[in-house]
């Protein structure tokens, strides 16, 4: 019986060895491959445009060296990152207790359905010409069009959540004398987190999405407007830069939720 317990251990432990080097040489290769075809699609020796080959891996390189190393980009960054964390709040603010009514109450889901999802299959950048007019340039039609894009994954996963919890659950706190705000606090909140979780990671792909034009509302800092900065000076090396920076950061701010979720699922 030992020897076949130890003559399968490396059998196991080469396949786990295996399977790690798969997670990470995959997704390497893919990267690598992506670079390989951006430098072909770019190089004037494979017939790239001399407009493409002011994107080259190689002009981006440099142009993005400088850019990371100096106090340009950074504010720019730090601005939309700001106005990401405004929306998203204004979206949570508003969003989770749409969900909580929709959720709990039948009469206000059979209302509001179909305005709902109608309004949400309307894209936000829809809203820009009217926003602009009714509240001016700058910093508050960004907020409206961010909050707008995060509010319907987040009252839609909200109002799932709570259709998910047992109805036990609910009969058992009403038994024990629990009022309408101790169910809600005490077990319908708990119980739709990991929902609102999900809600949230897919509100802040949404709003980076709509981050970059609404940032072109007449702002005068952001990532939206530095690319159109960029374009206005003909620097094409900083232009592709900035693009995969914005790249970058919504790649860790979906992993940032997705380690949230990953966390409070382990702990429930």
């Amino acid at each position: 019986m030992s020897s076949v317990v130890t003559s399968g251990t490396p059998a196991k432990s080469s396949t786990g060895h295996a399977r790690v080097m798969a997670h990470g040489l995959l997704p390497l290769a893919g990267v690598l491959f992506t670079l390989l075809l951006w430098w072909l699609a770019t190089d004037p020796r494979f017939n790239a445009s001399p407009m493409a080959a002011r994107f080259s891996p190689g002009a981006t390189w440099e142009a993005g060296w400088v850019l990371f190393g100096g106090n340009e980009l950074w504010p720019h960054a730090i601005d939309s990152l700001r106005r990401v964390g405004v929306g998203l709040g204004l979206a949570l603010l508003t969003g989770i207790p749409i969900g909580l009514l929709v959720g709990l109450s039948r009469t206000f889901e059979l209302g509001t359905t179909v305005t709902f999802q109608f309004l949400r299959m309307v894209s936000p950048l829809s809203w820009m010409p009217l926003v602009v007019m009714v509240l001016g340039i700058g910093d508050a039609p960004v907020y409206f069009l961010l909050a707008f894009a995060a509010l319907w994954p987040i009252a839609l996963s909200v109002a799932a959540g709570v259709h998910a919890i047992d109805p036990s659950w609910l009969r058992l706190a009403s038994s024990l004398a629990a009022n309408r705000l101790e169910i809600l606090v005490g077990v319908i909140i708990p119980a739709i987190i990991t929902h609102l979780l999900t809600g949230v990671r897919l509100a802040i792909g949404l709003i980076w999405v709509v981050l970059v034009p609404a940032e072109m509302l007449g702002v005068q800092a952001g990532l939206g407007y530095f690319i159109l900065d960029t374009r206005d000076r003909m620097a094409y090396g900083e232009l592709m830069a900035v693009i995969l920076f914005i790249g970058l950061l919504g790649y860790l701010l979906d992993l940032a939720a997705r380690l949230a979720q990953q966390a409070w699922n382990r702990r429930g």
